[in-house]
Formats: C-alpha cells, structure tokens, sequence
C-alpha cells in the first residue's frame, strides 16, 4: 500500500505530476528546450511577481547546492550565519566547508534569531553576507525574515541577505522583493508536490555584482555561469528535463490556482493543524513563529510516534518523528502541496483514532 506522505518532504506527488514527466526527450541545447526553459523562467517571474532586478533560475539539484553556491560564490570576506535548527545549521557549516569564515547566531531549536540580535552583529561591519532558513523543517519554525530583510535593506546595504526557503515556497508567502532577500531558494519536492530532483532560486543584480568580486567560484557552484546561460534560456550542463516538463505543469496549476488562495490554503491547514495540536499537547516553536507548511508538536503525553507510523501505515498515511535529537521528543505533520484542509482532518481523525484522543 502506498503511504500518503504528510511529512516535512518529500510531499504527496499525484499521478498527473508523475505522468507529465513521460514525454519523449529533447536535446537540452534544441530550441525546442530553450522554449520550454524560457517558458518556466516566465511562469516563475509571473507567479512570485518578480522584479526586473531580480532573475529566476532551475537548477538540477538539491536546495543544498545553494548552501554552496552562497559560500562559493557570494561570501567575500566573511558570513554571519542564522542557526535556529538542522537546516540553519547545515547551510552555515556549509559556507565553512567552502573555505570561508563564517559567525554563527545560534539559539535554541524552536527559537528564532531577531532582527536586534542581527543587528547587533552586522554593526560590526565584519560580514558581508548573512544566511538564514525561512522555515526550518526540523522545529517547524518560521524566522522573521521580512522584518531582518527590512533591516538588512535600509542600514546595511552592503550586505548580501540568501535565504532557504526550501520548504516554504510556493506554500507559505515567499515573495523575495517583499521580504527583502537577495537570493532565495527551494526544492521542488516540497510546496510544489513534485518529486525530488529541482531547485528553484531567485537572485537579484546585487548578489550577481558581489559574486564578480569573488574568485574560485567553482564550476556547478558559479552563478555567474548559471545566469549567462539564463540568458539564452539553457542550463551550463545537463539539466533534467523529464523535472522540468513536471515543473512546467505544475506551474500553471499554480497560476490558475494563484498564489493568493495557494497561500491561504496552506495557512488555512496550519491553522487546523496547531488548533488540533494544543488542544492535546503543545505546539512546539516559539509562540508566534510557526511554520506555514510543518507544524512540529511537542510529544507532552509521552507517545510512541514509531508506533503511530506503523499503524498509520495500515491506513496509508506517513507523518514524521521529530528531527535528530527531538525524535520521540516532537512528531511532524507536513501540510503542503496539494494537500487540503479535508485531507489534513483525515489524517488528525486518524491520529485521534490511533492514539485514543479525545475528540
């Protein structure tokens, strides 16, 4: 039986997605791929209102190429890194296997980093870049990015602001002239409910500027070589393209839906989801910064989250133990994609159901 997945990604994929991707090849250098390349770039563009400084690009790859990307190709002299949980963490100890000096912010899982911490380090003017997760996937919690961003724009205008959104965008709000962000990034396995396989990142003129300041970028890591092929509507090596006519579907359900309803939808099962939750336990992030896409619940009745999965299988659903050293400790009930509000009370019915909660 297959297991519907409510987990933090990857997400529920439908048949319609899976079959998009089974049309014939095509030379990625034809113009036939330039076409269906230039026609996601504007779909991209279209739907996340983006700018004329800013550009939209698909990478073959995980969302973690552009942990490297940052420390390959945008960090000058030196990053302050954002650290609030697994992903946080990673993208900076990212930046450091890069060979580049890199500061850490870190507070507690489930806390965020505030603007006056931010702040407080960048009136140093030891950093050039600082790094940040939107949603970070392991304490289901939502940094104020908007509010840094704000802040980042108006006194530190020299500094470049990247930003993982891999499991927010396309769910949560993720506009990046609005939030204020100089790059931002994602995956296609999350709010876009397609498999694993694509990154899609927005980058604006002034994080392309720094990165011609900055020497060894690599090869794959080299922004600058990403965007001179955007230019004609081509990737510098081979890109998946069976992903990328899934991509090109997928997008125009988003647009026919808008990002409007998609966010309120998205907004609407978290809602339900941490109603259900603080009726039986707690909701785990610090009050006021939950995530939009994951809700991670502290386990406060000391259940056996294993368990609940195996029955949960019986019944075709999968949700998450908590991350890492929250396992047990939290469980995880993604809410993203195509998922509903009726699907999501399905599920918590279930939970209910399993674990004898009352209703």
């Amino acid at each position: 039986m297959h297991k519907k997945l409510l987990i933090p990604g990857p997400t529920e994929v439908s048949l319609e997605m899976l079959q998009a991707q089974a049309r014939l090849l095509i030379g990625h250098r034809s113009k036939e791929f330039s076409e269906l390349y230039g026609g996601i770039t504007a779909k991209l563009a279209k739907l996340f209102e983006i700018p004329a400084d800013y550009q939209p690009t698909t990478t073959t790859s995980s969302g973690t190429l552009w942990f490297d990307i940052v420390g390959r190709s945008i960090v000058k002299k030196k990053a302050l890194c954002c650290i609030n949980g697994a992903f946080s963490k990673r993208f900076g100890e990212i930046v450091r296997g890069c060979g580049k000096p890199a500061d850490f912010i870190e507070v507690e899982w489930g806390n965020v980093v505030k603007p006056e911490a931010v702040a407080e380090k960048l009136e140093t003017g030891e950093y050039d870049t600082l790094t940040m997760c939107h949603n970070e996937s392991s304490t289901g919690t939502r940094s104020p990015v908007t509010e840094v961003g704000e802040l980042v724009k108006k006194d530190y205008p020299d500094v470049i602001f990247a930003v993982d959104s891999v499991s927010s965008m396309g769910g949560d709000r993720t506009l990046p002239h609005e939030m204020g962000v100089d790059i931002l990034f994602a995956s296609t396995q999350k709010c876009f409910a397609l498999p694993p396989g694509l990154a899609i990142a927005f980058v604006n003129n002034k994080a392309l500027e720094r990165a011609r300041e900055v020497p060894s970028r690599g090869g794959y890591t080299d922004i600058l070589e990403i965007f001179k092929f955007e230019m004609k509507h081509q990737t510098p090596f081979t890109p998946n393209i069976s992903l990328l006519y899934a991509l090109d579907k997928r997008l125009d359900l988003m647009l026919e839906e808008t990002y409007a309803r998609i966010y309120q939808r998205h907004l609407d099962m978290a809602e339900l989801t941490r109603k259900w939750a603080r009726k039986h336990f707690e909701m785990f992030p610090e009050p006021g910064y939950e995530s939009v896409t994951v809700s991670c619940v502290t386990n406060t009745q000391g259940k056996n989250v294993k368990e609940l999965n195996q029955k949960l299988a019986e019944r075709g659903l999968e949700i998450s133990n908590g991350y890492g050293k929250l396992a047990e400790k939290t469980f995880r009930i993604g809410h993203m994609g195509e998922w509903t509000v009726a699907g999501i009370q399905q599920a918590l019915d279930a939970i209910d159901e399993i674990w004898n909660l009352s209703r």
